[in-house]
């Protein structure tokens, strides 16, 4: 037999790791090809001018520049308006 009686299992125990999203280089910085400019889970900031998308929406500076964020108003379809946010490198 067992010396020790049986232990029970824990469900809570495991942590996932950190994604570090968010923005990497802000207004007025000066990016090179390919670096990150935001990580991000779906488009929430749109891609602009110079700017590539990887598959996880990472938006990231295809020429060399300086960032500069802009909004765009758009109206949906139910006839209400809403901003998004656009990057781009110039």
């Amino acid at each position: 037999m067992a010396h020790t009686k049986a232990g029970g299992t824990a469900k809570n125990l495991r942590d996932s790791n950190p994604k570090y999203l968010g923005i990497k280089k802000s207004d007025g910085e000066s990016v090179k090809v390919g670096e990150i400019i935001i990580r991000q889970r779906g488009t929430k900031v749109l891609p602009g001018k110079n700017i590539g998308v990887g598959v996880d929406h990472t938006l990231f500076a295809l020429t060399v520049g300086t960032v500069q964020f802009r909004t765009k108003r758009k109206t949906n379809f139910d006839g209400r308006t809403n901003t998004r946010s656009i990057v781009d490198v110039v």
